[in-house]
């Protein structure tokens, strides 16, 4: 048996990317909720935060998708 670390590094970085890209991206989420204004920008500060944890609940989703044999 043979390590291709070349393969193997880079499957860490992808790893590593995706898995900061989430936590930002949830962290976006967070932060448009708690600064929600008053007025009219409120509902555009409430559909961001709402599209960043959608993008989040879909990124789980795909990631249990590639997990889970039977969802193939």
């Amino acid at each position: 048996m043979q390590i291709k670390w070349a393969d193997l590094g880079q499957v860490a970085e992808v790893s590593f990317a995706f898995g900061v890209g989430i936590a930002v991206v949830f962290t976006v989420g967070v932060l448009a909720l708690s600064r929600v204004p008053d007025g009219r920008s409120r509902a555009v500060a409430v559909s961001g935060a709402a599209t960043a944890f959608a993008l989040c609940a879909a990124a789980v989703a795909y990631g249990l998708y590639l997990l889970i044999p039977q969802f193939h």
